[in-house]
């Protein structure tokens, strides 16, 4: 039974990525034809494949809807705290953790710096897209039509000279954002402030983003990216516990 078990999910696996047809699964998994037969039907009959009218399966509604439910139940928070806490022991300034909730951007965790200086943000509390870390992480990794979406209420108010106050301006730095993976906040919020973003993806696309913020005299821009890899490295963790890239 168990060996029938395995092989049902690897066989579910390989549709994943392809249409195949009962007498190509048989040839991949090495058995008869009418075993091979008897175990599609199974998957079939739960929901778990799908027959096209060529006779190739693909996955059927009701997996798909299992994962959909799975992932709606994933918090992100949750799955990332206690690599946020054990990144902190590493980097020792403020870990932030963002979520994307519809069109907002909203800060769902928080580590604080040890020096003890407070940061402005909340968790709960909206994060600015076009002038933080952490919304140009995620920003950068949006279709057109999201990105829209998020910033459609933007105010675009220069909170300090290096704040980027035009969309065309910001959509040309989500463009290097994009090319190189991670994001900045250069003192565009607060002028003393500066941070390090990265994002985080689900099955879907990007969910969220991890950013290493300090005071600049504590660590500059410089200090924070030589914990780049760490940090990298930790939301490719949450990403690949949220199921995706």
């Amino acid at each position: 039974m168990s060996q029938s078990v395995r092989r049902a999910a690897r066989i579910v696996d390989s549709i994943a990525l392809r249409p195949a047809s009962v007498s190509e699964l048989a040839e991949e998994f090495g058995v008869h034809r009418s075993t091979m037969f008897r175990e599609v039907q199974s998957l079939e009959e739960v929901g778990y494949l799908r027959k096209r009218k060529n006779g190739e399966y693909v996955l059927g509604l009701h997996l798909i809807a299992l994962a959909h439910q799975a992932s709606d139940s994933l918090d992100l928070r949750e799955i990332a705290h206690d690599r946020l806490v054990k990144l902190h022991r590493t980097v020792g300034n403020t870990l932030h953790l963002a979520a994307l909730v519809d069109h907002s951007i909203v800060y769902v965790d928080k580590v604080e710096d040890t020096s003890g200086v407070r940061m402005y943000s909340r968790i709960g509390s909206p994060a600015r897209p076009y002038c933080s870390g952490v919304g140009k992480a995620i920003l950068a990794e949006l279709s057109a039509s999201d990105r829209d979406a998020v910033l459609r209420d933007a105010v675009w108010e220069p909170f300090t000279a290096k704040t980027l106050t035009t969309r065309p301006e910001l959509d040309a730095e989500l463009e290097r954002v994009a090319a190189r993976g991670w994001a900045v906040d250069d003192g565009e919020f607060e002028d003393f402030v500066n941070c390090v973003a990265v994002p985080i993806y689900g099955p879907a696309g990007v969910v969220g983003a991890l950013s290493n913020t300090a005071i600049r005299m504590a660590a500059d821009l410089n200090a924070l990216r030589a914990h780049l890899p760490l940090l990298q490295s930790v939301a490719r963790e949450i990403s690949a516990e949220l199921g995706g890239a």
